[in-house]
């Protein structure tokens, strides 16, 4: 059975890809070392089972994540939605430089990231984060002009507000808005980002759909992540920010019991219920989490079941910014 499929944007911004894709920026940083061979495997599987729509962007590594999915999907290209972004500069050594949407910049990384991939252009190209200091217009210019140059065939943005949202689709089609979404990041909902993304009909990529892994249940304590991994240092894991949140894990582990399925399948169901512009791209690098996750997009949750997640989850009930620094968000 294929597996099933939803559009991102409409008219000539319209971009069909698999129901729910791949996250791969924790394959090569971020949440603990990296089994490349097992990657490269979860992508290839995520293939195999028609799922491949696969994330990554240029900072990730720095730039070796690009370089990591390029090999995986060597000689089965067609197969692919291949997703990437630009715009958080780093330099080799994992430095960070800033955000950058210098025109001349979006060209040039456009090309570093092509050459790293292995391929002739990029299906979604998203600006990652937006530069306050350069026009947005400016910016859409020049990826605009990726488009027309065949280099890219769609445009996305993220993390921007409703009203940079607005002047980026005003300058070329936005096809997908990518922010974070999930039970317990429900923030669209209510700062005008869901409202905008709808009433332009750009489709939405749902990042973090699982809450960076801790709606699954498995992390209740800070010892419970790699030394490395980054969520030891997000404000939502910490003290008594996770002693709250965790009532909320524990709500949905509930649920998942009573339909026999995992609190992480139960995470992905509400997202995907949210209407069928609604794309998650949950990050795994594990085949078995793959599999888990994929199969998600089979389990319906009853009126009565979103009522009771809606009602277990209320918006602005986590406790905790998503990350420590929220200054490049919504902008």
């Amino acid at each position: 059975m294929a597996y099933p499929r939803r559009t991102l944007g409409t008219g000539s911004s319209a971009l069909t890809v698999p129901a729910m894709g791949l996250g791969c920026m924790g394959m090569s940083e971020f949440y603990g070392t990296g089994d490349e061979d097992e990657s490269i495997a979860t992508i290839r599987a995520a293939i195999d089972a028609g799922a491949g729509f696969l994330d990554t962007a240029d900072m990730y590594g720095p730039f070796t994540n690009e370089g990591l999915v390029g090999r995986a999907i060597a000689g089965r290209r067609q197969e692919v939605v291949l997703a990437t972004k630009f715009g958080n500069e780093r330099n080799p050594d994992g430095s960070r430089v800033g955000i950058n949407g210098r025109p001349e910049y979006v060209r040039k990384a456009a090309d570093a990231s092509l050459a790293r991939l292995g391929v002739d252009h990029i299906d979604l190209y998203y600006q990652h984060r937006v530069d306050p200091t350069v026009p947005i217009e400016d910016t859409w210019a020049a990826m605009a002009d990726l488009v027309q140059a065949g280099k890219v065939r769609y445009l996305g943005i993220s993390e921007a507000a409703p009203e940079t949202l607005r002047r980026a689709h005003a300058t070329h089609p936005v096809t997908a808005l990518q922010t974070e979404w999930s039970l317990w990041t429900r923030e669209v909902e209510d700062d005008g980002v869901l409202a905008t993304v709808r009433r332009l009909g750009v489709g939405f990529v749902a990042y973090s759909p699982i809450g960076r892994g801790f709606l699954s249940g498995t992390v209740r304590r800070p010892e419970d992540l790699a030394p490395d991994d980054f969520r030891r240092h997000n404000p939502r894991f910490q003290g008594d920010n996770l002693v709250k949140n965790l009532e909320l894990v524990d709500k949905v582990t509930a649920l998942a019991h009573q339909r026999g399925v995992t609190p992480a399948q139960v995470a992905l169901a509400w997202v995907l219920a949210q209407g069928h512009d609604v794309v998650p791209i949950p990050g795994t690098k594990r085949r078995t989490y793959l599999m888990e996750n994929l199969d998600a997009v089979h389990l319906k949750l009853s009126n009565d079941e979103l009522r009771a997640l809606d009602e277990a989850a209320p918006r602005g009930s986590t406790a905790g910014d998503r990350y420590a620094d929220m200054s490049t968000v919504r902008r």
